[in-house]
């Protein structure tokens, strides 16, 4: 809030000097009968300076602003040079063709710059042969000076304008990246589910005929992993639409809590999955690392169904190793999947969760253990 109040306070002040430079401008020419002119030049200026920016028509665009205004004292200085007669200029016409200058530098489109900057320059130069009708004694130094300020004023114009850029990059990184984890969340909650679908379809299938009492369960599995899947498609879809500030908030996410629930919901027909969670786990785990492990137990139960679905018992464990936090899940699987080619995935579910590990300063192994089976191993340092 004081930050705003400043700004407005210090916006306040400039328009109250710009305002007085302008007055002192139409005093000086009221004793020469030529107030007018000026007169209207000032008020060129001031609109294009002044209008407010919620409240500007389309067509009043930062060339046709800073533009006009030069065009219009320079047509004054012409004219002043044609009659013969000195127009006097003063501070507040200054001010405006610096500003001007500011703008042009600053907001004009890239092929506009130049010549935008290069009109408000001229203008503002120009100025002293409107009252001396020549360049020589006061008009250089007044010459030195303004190109000494409009040189000031553009290169300040240009930094803001680097800043400006950089700042846009930044956002459109950010929104990228986000976007990014926002795809490899679809990828972990989404493939889990979907994954759980087909193998219980191909139980279903193989069930129809052999034991169709037990089909009960199976169906009531499928439709649980398809509510659950399309739940996460619409938030995921939500947040793509929308990337703001409480994006994170509603995203899918997972914590340690629910790997629980991850493992209860897990097995199928004639599998056991088993979580062993070490009592002497440390309070306060960071969130990232939570949702990691979590992704981690999520992305290898997805494997198991992919790569292992004939494993009979599947064992995640949870512990504390050292200053870390180890999550293992193991399966004792030899590879038998009657899964389609295209639903084994490609192995980029692995290469994502080694990025989100390693990027949390942990390690990632994945292979088999001493005995048959499969071992995804990763451990986390805590503070």
């Amino acid at each position: 809030m004081r930050s705003v109040s400043g700004r407005g306070c210090a916006q306040g002040l400039a328009v109250g000097f710009l305002l007085a430079a302008c007055a002192a401008d139409l005093l000086g020419t009221g004793s020469e009968g030529l107030a007018w002119p000026t007169a209207a030049v000032l008020l060129v200026g001031l609109a294009a300076l002044l209008w407010p920016a919620d409240r500007r028509p389309f067509w009043l665009t930062p060339q046709l602003r800073t533009a006009v205004p030069a065009l219009a004292s320079g047509a004054l200085t012409a004219g002043a040079l044609i009659s013969g007669q000195a127009v006097f200029f003063g501070p507040g016409e200054v001010a405006i063709l610096l500003s001007l200058l500011f703008v042009a530098v600053r907001h004009c489109p890239p092929r506009w710059v130049l010549l935008c900057a290069l009109l408000d320059c001229a203008a503002l130069l120009t100025l002293p042969v409107r009252y001396y009708r020549s360049l020589h004694g006061d008009s250089v130094g007044f010459l030195a000076a303004g190109l000494a300020l409009a040189g000031l004023v553009a290169g300040l114009a240009g930094y803001v304008r680097s800043l400006d850029y950089r700042r846009s990059v930044a956002q459109e990184e950010t929104r990228r990246t986000e976007r990014l984890a926002i795809a490899a969340d679809l990828h972990d909650f989404v493939a889990h589910h979907v994954t759980g679908i087909l193998v219980q379809t191909q139980m279903a299938r193989m069930m129809a005929t052999t034991r169709p009492q037990d089909l009960d369960p199976v169906l009531a599995g499928i439709e649980r992993a398809a509510t659950e899947a399309l739940a996460s498609m619409r938030r995921t879809v939500g947040v793509l639409r929308d990337t703001g500030p409480d994006t994170a908030d509603r995203r899918p996410a997972g914590d340690l809590a629910a790997v629980d629930d991850l493992v209860a919901g897990f097995a199928g027909p004639g599998q056991k999955a088993i979580l062993r969670r070490a009592p002497d786990l440390p309070d306060g785990v960071p969130h990232e690392v939570q949702a990691a492990a979590f992704r981690v137990v999520q992305e290898a139960l997805t494997n198991v169904r992919r790569h292992a679905g004939d494993a009979t018992e599947i064992s995640v464990a949870v512990s504390r190793t050292g200053d870390g936090l180890e999550v293992t899940v193991t399966d004792n699987g030899h590879g038998a999947v009657q899964l389609p080619d295209a639903a084994r995935g490609g192995g980029f579910g692995l290469v994502g969760l080694t990025e989100r590990v390693t990027a949390l300063g942990g390690e990632l192994h994945a292979g088999p253990p001493a005995t048959h089976g499969w071992e995804v191993r990763a451990t986390f340092p805590l503070p």
